[in-house]
């Protein structure tokens, strides 16, 4: 059985929604797999992260430790984000049953893809910045 907190968590999500102006955007899973998890996230022009929430399709864990991530997220710089692992998650939440870890892997690949998201619109931007420049 999950942890009292895995389940106050499944139940009442903090963070769940999309995320309306958000410039980085993370999306894993699969039908096939059953565990289809959307981060967004807002990151400032220094590079802190200030608001995160999610949408997911999954068990009641993937929801509960993604929803304690994005709470993890907040108030974080990039660098300090791609640090969180499953192991931080689980100190917050409990321990995760062993068959359901990979849940805890998925939110880490999430986070790094709404990252690399952020690093490709802000290049994207650079770019049209100095097109524009040279008009």
């Amino acid at each position: 059985m999950y942890s009292k907190m895995i389940m106050e968590r499944f139940q009442n999500p903090r963070n769940v929604g999309v995320l309306h102006g958000a410039n980085a955007v993370g999306q894993v899973g699969s039908a096939n797999s059953s565990e289809i998890m959307k981060l967004y996230l807002n990151i400032t022009a220094d590079g802190k992260i200030v608001d995160a929430q999610f949408k997911a399709f999954g068990c009641a864990v993937s929801i509960a430790c993604l929803d304690v991530m994005c709470d993890l997220l907040k108030r974080k710089d990039i660098e300090s984000a791609l640090k969180i692992t499953g192991k931080d998650i689980e100190k917050q939440i409990g321990e995760v049953p062993e068959h359901k870890k990979m849940c805890l892997a998925l939110i880490e690949e999430v986070v790094r893809a709404a990252i690399q998201d952020y690093f490709e619109r802000e290049e994207k931007e650079a770019k049209k910045a100095i097109r524009k420049a040279k008009k």
